[in-house]
């Protein structure tokens, strides 16, 4: 074979290995690409079942409400809501939480508010259920007790975690004090914006130096306050 020839042979196994290199590289890219797209579409999957499905201020009686992802765990976990006045925490309710994450991707629930992403970078789904009176003489409370705590499901290839309810509702009128609520969690600044544009004056700190931090937010002066206790008394299990 001519040095031509040879030359012409080793030009086309230089290319046919670029070649694959860069399909290699290829679909690489791809994978990651579709594997982003399944888990941000498993994230907005789960905070739409929980937004659509999960609303225990709403309602009362039995519910189940089934929260599906491709890949990825759903587990409850430690939360807790506070009243606070001068003298110090006037109550103080274990409300639990549900987070939901995969990868980077996050979906928490925390008192009957929603939150899509992680710590540092999340965006509010469903607000809490919170507000003051526009003159500023009632701060009404609605606090959200899952009943769960410890459980987890997980897996990959299609998982179902399903959620039975039993909702009940109990009403507290506290009298007047200057009163803060705190509601404990690990996204805290959409929670904190959305009680801002609701009227309230908002700080950020952890109350029982327990890692996660609680959203404290409250108006001047003293008011009334009206505490609605929902329990949910939920059951989180895998679903069939």
């Amino acid at each position: 074979m001519s040095v031509r020839g040879q030359s012409h042979v080793v030009g086309i196994v230089l290319l046919l290995g670029i070649t694959t290199v860069a399909l290699g590289g290829l679909t690489t890219v791809v994978g990651d690409v579709i594997d982003g797209q399944t888990a941000t579409a498993d994230e907005r999957r789960v905070a739409n079942a929980l937004d659509s499905g999960l609303r225990p201020v709403e309602g009362t009686g039995p519910n189940r409400v089934d929260v599906r992802f491709s890949e990825g765990k759903l587990s409850t976990v430690d939360r807790q809501l506070r009243i606070l006045n001068a003298s110090g925490v006037r109550r103080e309710l274990d409300v639990g939480g549900l987070v939901y994450t995969s990868g980077a991707n996050r979906v928490g629930f925390v008192g009957g508010a929603i939150t899509r992403g992680p710590p540092g970078n999340a965006w509010p789904v469903r607000g809490p259920p919170v507000t003051v009176t526009r003159d500023n003489d009632t701060l009404l409370v609605g606090a959200v007790r899952l009943g769960a705590n410890g459980t987890t499901v997980s897996g990959s290839g299609g998982v179902t975690a399903r959620l039975r309810t039993n909702v009940t509702h109990d009403r507290t009128a506290l009298p007047r004090a200057d009163y803060r609520v705190a509601v404990e969690t690990a996204t805290p600044e959409p929670l904190a914006r959305q009680l801002r544009e609701r009227g309230l004056a908002t700080t950020t700190r952890d109350i029982d130096g327990d890692g996660v931090p609680s959203v404290v937010a409250g108006v001047r002066g003293r008011q009334e306050l009206q505490l609605v206790v929902h329990r949910t008394n939920t059951e989180v299990t895998g679903g069939g």
